[in-house]
C-alpha cells in the first residue's frame, strides 16, 4: 500500500511532467507556426480539413497544430496550456488518449457538418477539449479536489462557451463544440474505474463509522474528510 507521502510524490512527479509536456506542445505548434508563415501558410492550406473530402482525413490529426495568423496562435497559446495541464497533472499517458480523441470529434464535426470548401486549422478544438474535461473530471473520477478545479474553471472561462454556437465569424464554432464533446466523452471513458468506495458490502467486515456520518451515508467517508485526505495527499494540509 502507497502512504499519503508516496501519493503525493507521485502527483508531484506526473504534474511536473503534465508541465514539460505542455510546454514542448506549445513549443512544438509555434516552431510549425513559424515554418508555416514563412511558406505563406501553405501548410494551413495542404493541411486543413476540409468537410467531405476524404483526402482530408489524415488533417484530423494535422489541423490542431496549424494556424492561420500570429494572433490566431497568440489566442489559442495561453488557455492550451492551462486546460492541457491541468488536464494532464493526474496521468500523461492517459492525457494522450484523450488529445487524440478530442482532435478526432473535433475534426469529425468540421469534416461531416462544416460548409463545403472550408478549410479549417487550430489548436482551439484542443482548447474546448480540454476545457471540457476539466470541467468534468472531479464529477466521474470522484476526486473532491478535481471538482473544485472543475468549477473554478467553469465559472471563470464560462465564456468560452459563446465562441461554440453559430454565429462568431471567421469561427468554427462546430470545431469548438465537436471538442468540447469530446472533453466530455474522453472524462467519462478515461475515468478512474479502479477506485472503491468504503461500504459495507462484498461479504467484507465493515469498519466502524464515526459519529459525524450521516445517516444512509452506507459507511462512505465524508465529503469534508474526502476533501481533507486529499489535501494531505497532495501536502497541502
Amino acid at each position: 500500500m502507497v502512504d499519503a507521502d508516496g501519493r503525493a510524490e507521485v502527483m508531484v512527479a506526473e504534474a511536473r511532467k503534465a508541465f514539460f509536456v505542455m510546454f514542448a506542445f506549445v513549443a512544438l505548434i509555434w516552431l510549425v507556426q513559424v515554418a508555416n508563415a514563412a511558406d505563406g501558410y501553405d501548410l494551413s492550406r495542404d493541411h486543413g480539413v476540409v468537410p467531405g473530402e476524404t483526402d482530408s482525413l489524415p488533417a484530423l490529426l494535422s489541423a490542431p497544430l496549424l494556424h492561420w495568423s500570429w494572433a490566431h496562435i497568440e489566442a489559442n497559446s495561453g488557455p492550451l496550456f492551462v486546460f492541457g495541464f491541468l488536464a494532464a497533472y493526474r496521468g500523461v499517458t492517459r492525457f494522450l488518449g484523450l488529445t487524440l480523441l478530442v482532435a478526432l470529434t473535433s475534426g469529425m464535426a468540421v469534416w461531416l457538418f462544416e460548409r463545403g470548401g472550408v478549410d479549417t486549422v487550430g489548436a482551439s478544438g484542443l482548447v474546448f477539449g480540454y476545457f471540457g474535461y476539466v470541467v468534468v473530471r472531479g464529477l466521474f473520477d470522484r476526486h473532491l479536489i478535481d471538482t473544485l478545479i472543475g468549477i473554478v474553471m467553469a465559472a471563470s472561462f464560462a465564456y468560452l462557451l459563446t465562441v461554440a454556437v453559430p454565429g462568431t465569424p471567421g469561427v468554427s464554432w462546430l470545431g469548438h463544440l465537436g471538442g468540447l464533446a469530446g472533453g466530455v466523452l474522453g472524462a467519462w471513458l478515461f475515468r478512474e474505474r479502479g477506485k472503491r468506495r468504503a461500504s459495507g458490502g462484498g461479504g467484507g467486515v465493515p469498519s466502524a463509522a464515526p459519529a459525524s456520518r450521516s445517516e444512509g451515508s452506507g459507511g462512505a467517508a465524508s465529503p469534508r474528510a474526502d476533501l481533507h485526505k486529499e489535501l494531505r495527499d497532495l501536502g497541502l494540509e
